[in-house]
Parts: C-alpha cells; structure tokens; sequence
C-alpha cells in the first residue's frame, strides 16, 4: 500500500551513508511512490539534507539553487585523490609556517564572486556519467570552471595543523575544492577532514529531523514532520 503523503521533510544526514541510501530509507519507512533530494552530501559528511515526498518532488528545481552555510575542518600537510579523507594520500607537505593570522588572510581572498573547477570526486554529470564514477576507474577528464560566490569564511579555530571554518556559499561550491585552495594559498597541501552542512537557504539543521529517528519511529511520526510546500 502507498501512502500519499507530499511536502518537504529535514533530514539529519549522519556520516558514513549515501545521499541515495538516505532517500531510499525514508521512502520505504513512509511507502510512498516518490521521494528526492535537493543536493547530495558525500557518505563521510553530515547535516541538513532536505528531502522532497510525492508530488513535491516537481518543486525539487525551486530548492537546489539555495545559498548553504557550512561547517568544516580543513586537515594542512595532505593531499589526497579525491580532496577528503576518504581518498588516497598522494602527497604530504610541510605546513609549519601556517598560522592563525595567515589563515584569516588567506580566507579573505575568497570572499565575493569567483569561480571553481568542480572535482573529479563528485555527483556532477558530464556526458551523462557522473564524474566519481570516472574517478573510480582512474579517468580524470577536464572540467569547466563554474562561477560561485562565498559570502563569508569565519576560521573559528586553528591547532595542530586543523583548521575550523564556517563556509557561507552559493548553491555549487565544493567546500573540498575550496579546502585544497586554501591550502595552495597557504603553499601547502590540504584535504577536508570533516563537513557538516548547517543551513539551505531558509532551513536550519537544528529544524531536522535525525535519521536514526525516522528509522526507528512509526511512518506517523515522520509524517508528522512533513511541511507543507
């Protein structure tokens, strides 16, 4: 039996499950026919994900384009193939010329419109593949810059080579790109070490429900925190 349930639901993501494999929990949990997100987060982040249900999931064009506000710890010294903790380590720097001061400055030059190549370790689409599936095979295949704006990057911490930032950017930036950017400023090597995205556009994580819960909960529970769209 399908129920026929429709609206948005926020979603808590935990680390360490697909996008993908988040969207097809709720779908069985609630059983209904359709169910979509707006705007993958990678298996090792967490955070806001906001999940279209039933005939909602035609709105899902009025809710990708939103700003994001992230949170993120950026690990100096390493670089991997896939610009986080999950890929291989291809190099490893010295960094013991970077300070706090640095930093700030560094994270300034990236304020305002600019623009960004995505990664290869990512879900956009090139030719009808996505391009972590080329990644995987060893095909790395050029990218076209794409414009984006940061309106804010807070450091809020900086100790034994991790760096602390509060990210607020347009629908498109990749903070693990803007991770390793960092660190080429800085003449170093970086990788994202952890990720949690906070706010889309309106939406706040503190708003969402944990997985964990809907998954656990009877489906009238999780119907219960559908809005209305």
């Amino acid at each position: 039996m399908q129920n026929d349930y429709s609206g948005l639901l926020l979603v808590n993501k935990p680390s360490g499950i697909t996008s993908f494999k988040l969207v097809n929990l709720i779908k069985k949990k609630l059983q209904v026919k359709k169910a979509g997100h707006c705007g993958t987060l990678d298996p090792l982040a967490s955070g806001l994900m906001l999940v279209l249900i039933g005939k909602a999931t035609k709105l899902q064009d009025k809710f990708m384009k939103q700003d994001k506000v992230y949170t993120a710890s950026v690990k100096l010294g390493t670089k991997t193939d896939s610009g986080d903790l999950a890929g291989k380590v291809v190099q490893q720097s010295d960094y013991s010329h970077v300070d706090i001061d640095k930093i700030k400055n560094v994270c300034k030059d990236f304020i305002g419109e600019t623009e960004q190549i995505p990664p290869m370790f990512s879900a956009l689409k090139v030719g009808g593949k996505k391009l972590y599936e080329l990644a995987r095979k060893g095909i790395e295949i050029e990218r076209k810059r794409r414009k984006i704006t940061i309106y804010f990057i807070d450091v809020i911490d900086y100790s034994d080579g991790i760096i602390k930032i509060r990210v607020k950017c347009s629908s498109g930036t990749y903070i693990r790109t803007l991770a390793e950017d960092i660190g080429k400023k800085l003449k170093t090597d970086a990788v994202l070490n952890n990720l949690v995205r906070e706010e889309i556009g309106d939406y706040s994580l503190a708003e969402a429900v944990a997985l964990d819960e809907i998954v656990s909960h009877e489906p009238e529970f999780t119907s219960s925190k559908i809005i209305v769209v």
